[in-house]
């Protein structure tokens, strides 16, 4: 396997990094354009293997630490959708690509959507997973629950309330990997606020923004897809989501909540690589519901 590559920028001085897995292909030529992937508040880029496994024969895989995530600086006061979407641009213009397959995750949804509503010319694919829509109010009060845990200092009750936050934990509604996933999603919080230094601002603010999904886009081919039992915003809210982009695709996979990229992380990696690349999700992979490519209407 190649070896990795770490670059910095900076946007408007606030300083970043990404990293590049060149593509490992037998013949020398990547099959697809470089996938980025964005993750959620604070997924940085080295957690993303799976997806370097599935992807890294065909295409670049660069993943980031985009500003107020992992080792990048802090967001600065006031809204941050702009210099995000920015920093994506920088990203793409330093890799010298002309265009992206990007995938989101959870609230790295909100970046690559408006990163392609604002550059779709840069943009070959768009996935997002995940995307919160819509947070009703039994989720605004478990997140407010959970600031307050972690403005006093207790980070074990915050993790734990967070974590449970994002998850199905009805035990009529089958889950792959549920108390796997829930114990790692904790134990990542906590690993985060020990060990980065704004980790607890990031939060505050992936808490406290309120994505903007409005508005539609055309012209970029899009995948949309949810755990079926996701909580935090139902697979039909995520739907009705995906079919203001027009031509896209929604399915569900089953046996999943919001955390659908750890509790099947083999078939979103296999799903997303089929996406980009064209080609079938590899032998052995759980075939995932279909559903009917939702077409959007212009906005």
């Amino acid at each position: 396997m190649p070896e990795e590559i770490i670059r910095p920028l900076s946007v408007d001085g606030v300083r970043f990094s990404y990293r590049v897995l060149p593509h490992s292909g037998p013949d020398g030529v990547p099959v697809t354009e470089p996938a980025l992937i964005i993750g959620g508040a604070l997924q940085g880029m080295f957690g993303w293997p799976q997806m370097d496994d599935h992807l890294g024969d065909a295409a670049d895989v660069v993943t980031a630490d985009l500003p107020g995530m992992g080792t990048a600086d802090p967001l600065p006061p006031g809204p941050s959708a702009d210099l995000l979407r920015r920093a994506v641009l920088a990203v793409a213009d330093d890799l010298g690509a002309p265009r992206l397959n990007v995938f989101g995750f959870s609230y790295g949804t909100a970046i690559a959507f408006g990163f392609a509503r604002r550059h779709p010319e840069r943009v070959a694919r768009l996935a997002l997973g995940g995307v919160p829509v819509h947070i009703d109010a039994a989720q605004v009060d478990c997140w407010e629950r959970a600031r307050r845990q972690l403005a006093a200092g207790d980070r074990e009750g915050f993790a734990a309330t967070a974590a449970d936050a994002l998850m199905c934990l009805d035990p009529e509604r089958p889950v792959h990997r549920r108390e796997l996933a829930r114990r790692y999603v904790r134990r990542s919080f906590l690993h985060a606020l020990t060990h980065s230094p704004h980790a607890a601002d990031s939060l505050h603010r992936a808490l406290a923004d309120r994505p903007d999904f409005s508005g539609g886009l055309t012209g970029v081919p899009a995948l949309v897809f949810a755990g079926e039992h996701d909580t935090v915003t139902s697979p039909a809210r995520q739907r009705e989501f995906a079919a203001t982009i027009e031509g896209s695709r929604f399915l569900t996979i089953e046996e999943s909540d919001h955390w659908v990229v750890l509790e099947r992380a083999e078939e979103v990696a296999a799903l997303i690589a089929g996406f980009f690349t064209g080609r079938r999700p590899p032998a052995g992979a759980v075939t995932l519901p279909r559903q009917a490519g939702a077409r959007a209407s212009r906005t």
